[in-house]
Formats: structure tokens, C-alpha cells, sequence
């Protein structure tokens, strides 16, 4: 495991030769020291980062030329896929074959965008037509600049594409700063990128505490727009620091997304969907749909189902096989769940399963997946992100009523819906406030559809063609070309 930050092209020890505890959180033990950067590492990775985009020629290069260098990435990932994922499940506890499932993902990310951006070598400028002939106008798009890219630690090496990938294919230089919790695949990502031949500053990594080396970079003047995902109280932190440089922003925030199931629904299907939109990843999902509303003649049963296979879940280790629910991030992860499922119970909630460290797992930051019903509306466990397996269970009458409760939120990042009858799937879907609504699923994610959210989930979107124009500039190019002159100071003889 590195103990370097890569910044400038170079493998180099930080400033102050300071370094982190990264904890294994299947058993709390120390996983690695890492190397702690802080304001003196951040501001050289930020100076070389402008370098490259200012006078290093990353910009200029072809949109071929750059996906060049992605795909490289792409088959180095795919190269060092099954040490990625084992780092992954080390790191951020999540189960094998999920982490097995986010590093291709990952490659295949470096992949696509690198499809964008040789297509912005055959885009041509896009005509605007105005009212007065004399004037030619066109619109053509360029890169953003330094982009300053902050990143979770719920799915470290994928959330790191999704910044990286289109920043580059962009031609956008990058300062990459993850989680403190879950540092290691992107320095990982680092050393790919120096392999694929990337060029010096095109691509920095400072791992490091959020104050001592995220607030530094959403602070410093060298940068031209910040890319951050994680909690909405940071988001908001990363908004106010753009504002004072009037930096552009990109937010992918939380959420606490509804899933409304009709009574015409296959309860096995809906079970399984229910499953997989909340307890995949431990819960650690902004997109979870850790709300369900069941319509009342089907509620029971469903429910029941829904408990029995949730007790069913096999609880361990990640590497261990057969394993689909890992230990939470951190031992202040593992705590922040319990106490919002004690505080729902307090409320007036009931737990119908789990709730509790699992039998046998004594070590670790284990939590059992939990189904709570009764759940009362103003309850924090209704209305805010537990980030964790938790899930909130509640009957709903007619589909007017469902709406109104799904749409009740401060969120809107993703929503779902599940139905026999497709026009009332479509129905549902278009009265949902959400950026992302699924039907009869819940939270698959293609790298070619927009991620992103309305309300306080987040500004902008991620993925497909809209996150490759989170990081290009607009630009109008005006022509005069009548062959007259302008004539408004000096009258022509």
C-alpha cells in the first residue's frame, strides 16, 4: 500500500510527513498509515494541475489523443481487477462481489468517456441564428479548467471514475482528493494513470483529513470548479467556498428516496427489489430507496416476505464467500445507524427485524439489516438519510396519497416504483420530484444515463453526455461580415 501522494507526474512524501490511520472495518484494526496531506501539498498539486492545463498542452490535445490515455486507464483497471476489489472490500468493507462489480464499472466509465471525447473532434461549432445578417454567430464548448474533485468512501474507486474519467476526456486537469476513510484505490488510480503514460499534473491525488486537505482545495483560488459528492452539511460547505471565488459547482448530495409497491405487484419481484435498493452496499447508498410505501391489501404480505429474507442475508467478512452484507465504513458509520434506529423506536417506531449487532460478529462495525414499520411521519428516520440497512415500511391507500408522501421530502435524488400496470408506472413516474425514477427495479446505474438529483440532493449531473458537460465552458464567437462598415462613431464619406 502507497505512502506517497502523486502530484506533478511524481510519487512524493507530504510536506509535513505526517500520515492518517486507515481502519479495517471488519475488524477495526489498522488496515494502513497513509500519507496526510495538508494546505503546502494541496496548493503544489493545485500549481501543477494549472500548469498542465495552462501551458502543458493537455487542452490543445485531440479529443483522440485523450482518449488515448482513457482507455489506457481502462485496461490497467481491468488489469489489477481482482487486487482492486480485494483493496476495496479491505478498505470500505463492502462484500466481494460488489466491489468486484464497482472496479469493472469503473473501467468501463474510462471507456465510455473516452467515446465522448474523441466525438468532440468531429463536433462542430454550433450555428446561431440571429436576427440581423450581418453578424455570423457560433457556439463552441471548452474545457473548465482545474477541477478540484472530492469523493465519498461508499464506493471509492467508481466514484473517482466518475469525476476523473469525464474531466479528462474534457480536457480539464484534476486534483483528486478522497475520503479520508477510504483513501487507498485512488492512489491505486494514480499509479494507473502514470503507467497509461498520462502527463505530469493532468492528474493529482492528495489523500488526507477533510479540514487539512479538502477545505484547502475547495478554498484555493487555482481552481476552477469543485466536483463533490457526499453529505448535503458538506455540500453546503462546498457551495459557500465556490461561491467566494464565484467557482462553477457540482453537487451529488443525499437522499431518501421513496419506492411505492401497487397491490397489483409480484411480491417476490417487489422483495427482491426492496432487498437489493437497500441493503446493497450496507445501506451506503445516497440513492437508496430506504422509504417504501406499500399499498394496504398487499402491505401484510409483503412484509412478512420481506422480513423473513432480510433475516436471511448472510452477514461477514467481505472476502468471505456467500457474503452479501459487509461491516458499515467506520465505527462512527456503525454508530450513527444505531442511534437513528433507537431514536425511530423512541418515536414510536417498531423493528420488525434486526436492530442490532449481528450473533457472533463482536468485532467489527457490523449491523444487522433492519426493517422498521409504524414509523411516524416527522420521525428523523422517515425524513432523513440513516445511510446504512435500514429501511422505513409504511401502507399507503390510493396512488394520489403514495405521491404526495414520496414528494414530502427535502430529497430528490432517486425514486421508485413498481406496478403491473404500465400506464400507471408512467403516471407514477412523471409525478415523482425526483432526478432519477426507476420502475419496477431500484438502483441500477448505467454510465450513459444522467446521475443527479432535485432539491437538496445536489446541483448538476453526473454520467452520461451531461457529465462530460459538467466540465466544459460555453463560449460565443461573434462575427462581423458585411463588407459595409459598422458606421456608428465614423460615418463612412
Amino acid at each position: 500500500m502507497r505512502d506517497h501522494l502523486y502530484i506533478d507526474g511524481r510519487w512524493v512524501k507530504p510536506a509535513r510527513l505526517q500520515t492518517f490511520a486507515v481502519l479495517e472495518p471488519s475488524t477495526g484494526a489498522l488496515l494502513h498509515n497513509a500519507p496526510a496531506a495538508t494546505a503546502e501539498d494541496v496548493d503544489a498539486a493545485v500549481l501543477a494541475a494549472r500548469a498542465a492545463f495552462d501551458t502543458g498542452g493537455w487542452p490543445q490535445r485531440s479529443g483522440a489523443e485523450r482518449a488515448g490515455y482513457l482507455r489506457a486507464i481502462a485496461a490497467g483497471i481491468r488489469a489489477r481487477v481482482a487486487e482492486l476489489a480485494r483493496l476495496e472490500v479491505l478498505d470500505n468493507g463492502k462484500p466481494l462481489p460488489e466491489a468486484t462489480w464497482d472496479v469493472e464499472d469503473a473501467a468501463y466509465c474510462f471507456d465510455y468517456y473516452a467515446g465522448l471525447a474523441e466525438e468532440l473532434d468531429a463536433a462542430e461549432p454550433e450555428a446561431v441564428a440571429l436576427p440581423d445578417a450581418r453578424f455570423r454567430c457560433t457556439v463552441v464548448r471548452e474545457p473548465m479548467g482545474v477541477v478540484g474533485a472530492i469523493i465519498p468512501w461508499n464506493y471509492p474507486l467508481l466514484m473517482a471514475a466518475w469525476k476523473v474519467a469525464p474531466a479528462l476526456a474534457a480536457g480539464c486537469t484534476v486534483v483528486l482528493k478522497p475520503s479520508e476513510l477510504t483513501p487507498l484505490t485512488a492512489l491505486e488510480l494514480a499509479a494507473i494513470a502514470h503507467e497509461a503514460g498520462v502527463p505530469a499534473g493532468v492528474l493529482n491525488v492528495v489523500t488526507g483529513i477533510g479540514a487539512d486537505a479538502g477545505q484547502p482545495l475547495t478554498a484555493h483560488a487555482g481552481v476552477d470548479k469543485l466536483a463533490f459528492t457526499g453529505s448535503v452539511p458538506t455540500g453546503s460547505k462546498v457551495m459557500a467556498a465556490a461561491a467566494r471565488d464565484i467557482k462553477k459547482v457540482s453537487l451529488e448530495l443525499g437522499g431518501k428516496s421513496p419506492f411505492l409497491v401497487f397491490d397489483d405487484s409480484d411480491i417476490e419481484r417487489a422483495v427482491e427489489w426492496i432487498l437489493f435498493g437497500i441493503f446493497w452496499n450496507q445501506g451506503q447508498v445516497c440513492s437508496a430507496t430506504s422509504r417504501v410505501l406499500v399499498q394496504r391489501r398487499l402491505y401484510g404480505p409483503l412484509l412478512a416476505r420481506l422480513v423473513a429474507e432480510a433475516r436471511k442475508i448472510r452477514i461477514g467478512q467481505g472476502l468471505e464467500a456467500g457474503v452479501l452484507l459487509g461491516p458499515l465504513v467506520s465505527a462512527d458509520q456503525r454508530a450513527k445507524v444505531d442511534a437513528a434506529v433507537q431514536q425511530a423506536v423512541a418515536d414510536g417506531a417498531r423493528v420488525a427485524c434486526g436492530g442490532q449487532r449481528p450473533p457472533g460478529l463482536d468485532q467489527g462495525y457490523y449491523y444487522e439489516p433492519t426493517v422498521l414499520v409504524d414509523v411516524p411521519l416527522h420521525s428523523a428516520a422517515w425524513t432523513e438519510e440513516i445511510f446504512g440497512p435500514v429501511v422505513c415500511v409504511r401502507a399507503f391507500d390510493d396512488e394520489v396519497g403514495a405521491i404526495q408522501l414520496a414528494n414530502d421530502s427535502r430529497f430528490g435524488l432517486a425514486a421508485a416504483v413498481m406496478s403491473a400496470n404500465d400506464a400507471r408506472c408512467e403516471r407514477v413516474a412523471a409525478a415523482l420530484r425526483a432526478g432519477i425514477v426507476w420502475i419496477n427495479c431500484s438502483q441500477p446505474t448505467f454510465a450513459e444515463a444522467p446521475w443527479g438529483g432535485y432539491k437538496q440532493s445536489g446541483i448538476g449531473r453526473e454520467l452520461g453526455r451531461w457529465g462530460l458537460a459538467n466540465y466544459l465552458e460555453v463560449k460565443q464567437i461573434t462575427r462581423f461580415t458585411d463588407d459595409k462598415p459598422w458606421g456608428w462613431y465614423i460615418k463612412s464619406s
